[in-house]
């Protein structure tokens, strides 16, 4: 055989494997689980991080004050530092849209060793506590809309199962060409890195949550010493996540039904930042990882197109075979995502693609950490 059908078969394997043994990652039916209404519904903080958000929050902000919640709630927004107008705008909303009671709080700077929206979380939370004592905080993101029943469900899901956490990764906008491409990918290759049915499991180790919609037990937060204990974390939704899970809690991750980004990335170069700032901070910033992830990303996603392609022009039916097997079950794998996103099914032929261009977006994650400007986000940047 030669080097292109070993490598065409090894992607084969691959794929197979990722198909049958890594969690069915590729499936996109785990949701809430079903509540029962409790006797009585417990107290809620929601906690939103906001650093010039002013363009956003007319989208997303009147959707928390206007939850349906029988509870009692209260909207703490912390305005981090914005020089767009972000909590001017947030008290314009909630004088215009009654509802949930809205407190718009500064942090101040944060100290050192802590990222910015965690210093920000920590002063949303601690202020909480001092009002209002909530049993449980919903951490969302200030691009992030909610359905009227949002609040409800997720508490609901969260009693009736006794979880600690409960994260849905929220329904990103897809509307340009260039999110059409990417973003269905992004969850298709998060769900592959933590695999959601892992998360679930109750003494699995596998630990992640999706940072636009975590809604924490108070208790389990106090345990696990959040967000103190995560306070340098750039990707900090798998942090907490990890955080609560090593200290007993029980997590749930699954996609989103009444949970929307509103948050445009027209361009590629937005998505691509959305991507780089944290890249290489997933692979701990290991060089050695990083050449694994290239060289692993290359045999799996970019051999079987490529194998297909040179097997039928230089007549070898064994790299032909292997790698237009490859390319199918990948295909067939992203299929289920691409559903969920209402997108069309000729886009799995560009899975390849898009692969690439996330391999090129964690080299450069990588280039621009060693050049001092890793994980910068919204005018800050992190070591």
């Amino acid at each position: 055989m030669t080097v292109i059908a070993w490598t065409a078969a090894l992607s084969l394997a691959a794929w197979v494997w990722l198909l049958l043994c890594q969690g069915f990652f590729w499936r996109t039916d785990v949701r809430l689980p079903e509540r029962t209404e409790p006797a009585a519904w417990p107290s809620v903080a929601i906690v939103v991080p906001a650093r010039d958000e002013a363009d956003v929050l007319p989208d997303s902000l009147p959707s928390l004050l206007a939850q349906d919640y029988p509870g009692p709630a209260e909207v703490f927004l912390v305005d981090d530092g914005s020089t767009d107008g972000t909590g001017e705008v947030a008290k314009r909303l909630a004088a215009e849209h009654h509802g949930l009671p809205l407190t718009v709080t500064d942090p101040g700077d944060p100290e050192a060793g802590w990222t910015g929206k965690l210093w920000a979380v920590r002063h949303g939370i601690a202020l909480a506590r001092t009002r209002t004592g909530a049993e449980y905080l919903l951490l969302t993101d200030a691009d992030i809309a909610h359905r009227p029943d949002s609040l409800r469900e997720l508490v609901g899901a969260a009693r009736s199962a006794d979880l600690d956490l409960v994260s849905q990764m929220a329904r990103l906008r897809v509307a340009t060409g260039w999110e059409r491409l990417i973003v269905p990918a992004f969850v298709y290759f998060f769900a592959q890195l933590y695999p959601f049915r892992w998360v679930n499991r109750a003494k699995g180790r596998t630990a992640a949550a999706a940072g636009g919609c975590v809604l924490l037990r108070t208790e389990a937060a106090e345990r696990a010493a959040i967000p103190e204990s995560i306070r340098h974390a750039v990707i900090d939704d798998v942090s907490l996540a990890r955080a609560v899970k090593r200290s007993g809690g029980r997590i749930w991750l699954g996609l989103a039904e009444r949970v929307d980004s509103v948050r445009p990335y027209p361009r590629l170069a937005e998505l691509w930042r959305m991507v780089s700032r944290s890249a290489y901070a997933q692979l701990l910033h290991n060089p050695l990882l990083l050449a694994a992830t290239v060289v692993g990303l290359i045999v799996v996603y970019a051999a079987p197109p490529a194998a297909l392609i040179a097997g039928l022009a230089k007549g070898s039916p064994a790299a032909a075979v292997a790698g237009g097997a490859a390319w199918l079950i990948m295909a067939g794998t992203y299929l289920p995502m691409l559903a969920y996103y209402g997108q069309r099914r000729w886009l799995t032929l560009l899975l390849p693609f898009t692969a690439v261009l996330y391999l090129c977006m964690t080299v450069d994650s990588a280039v621009q950490h060693y050049r001092g400007r890793g994980a910068a986000w919204k005018g800050r940047t992190y070591a």
